[in-house]
């Protein structure tokens, strides 16, 4: 039987929706998979926090359980993984909450690390790259590859120094010890100089030449240019020092001004019931940033800059 060329083409045309069809169909499928790989740690954590004390032993106490000479303990039997408790119980955060006021104020240690951090490395990483985008010499430049070679490098190679700093300005075990690192890290700096440098310098010099001084140029349109910029990076650096554990084992001493990301750290056998419904309560401050700073966060990764009309 003879086709028509109308009919081939329709027939191919098919062929071809049906390809896509399957295409998205496999895509969608694998992503639906990775999705739920990732998010099932989340999911046991918070399933888990409605579980009993004795429930959770049951399940999950071989992987925590150590020798009378503090060894860790062989683990012969599969662990359970149960997303559906036997019983609901809102005891943990009953005792996270009312009975047991340390978690709290670990809690509040890592509020009060972290929100300063954010602001004030954000005025500084504000300031630094309107210089940095503004002029262009060759100190600037220099200054700017230290910035970029003390970004690359890991956190953990300049603990010792910073402890070194740390005694020698009489800060060592204090909260200043997080605090003045935390202001001048460089990785602020150096991402908002990206987007800075994405303005183009003619809206800049259009501005000089109306008359507007340095300050009007930053204010008025450098700033609501980089508003995307800005959330995004306020973001990233509150998770980066949100979950900071190193820098508060080294430089703070007094366990009792730890924040909750080192208890969470140092689970021990007398705590595991407790840790799912701490891990919980810690991980609400994050999701609601993002939650609240998706569309920022998008925005500020897809800006490409300039003015939109």
């Amino acid at each position: 039987m003879i086709r028509s060329a109308d009919e081939t083409a329709f027939i191919a045309a098919g062929n071809r929706k049906r390809a896509e069809y399957i295409k998205t169909g496999i895509v969608t499928l694998l992503a639906v998979i990775f999705a739920a790989i990732f998010l099932l740690p989340i999911v046991l954590t918070v399933t888990n926090s409605f579980m009993s004390p004795s429930e959770i032993n049951a399940n999950y106490g071989s992987i925590f359980a150590t020798t009378q000479k503090g060894g860790k303990v062989f683990v012969s039997k599969t662990v359970n993984l149960k997303l559906i408790p036997d019983m609901i119980t809102f005891s943990q955060y009953f005792t996270v909450l009312l009975r047991s006021p340390e978690y709290l104020f670990k809690f509040w240690n890592s509020v009060i690390y972290v929100v300063p951090i954010v602001v004030v490395q954000l005025l500084i990483a504000m300031l630094a790259s309107f210089g940095f985008a503004r002029y262009d010499s060759r100190i600037k430049r220099a200054i700017f590859f230290l910035y970029i070679v003390m970004m690359l490098m890991p956190y953990q190679v300049t603990l010792v120094p910073n402890f070194l700093v740390a005694r020698f300005l009489n800060i060592y075990g204090g909260r200043w010890a997080i605090w003045l690192f935390g202001f001048f890290s460089p990785f602020a700096v150096y991402l908002f100089t990206k987007f800075m440098k994405r303005i183009p310098q003619e809206v800049m010099e259009a501005a000089a030449i109306d008359g507007a001084n340095e300050w009007m140029i930053f204010t008025r349109i450098c700033m609501p240019l980089c508003k995307g910029g800005l959330a995004s990076i306020a973001i990233l650096v509150f998770f980066d020092y949100w979950n900071m554990v190193e820098q508060p084992l080294i430089l703070l001493p007094d366990s009792d001004l730890h924040p909750l990301s080192v208890f969470l750290s140092k689970i021990n056998t007398g705590e595991i019931s407790l840790a799912f419904a701490v891990a919980v309560i810690y991980l609400i401050p994050p999701l609601l940033i993002f939650l609240y700073g998706e569309d920022y966060l998008v925005e500020g990764i897809s800006y490409q800059g300039g003015i939109k009309g």
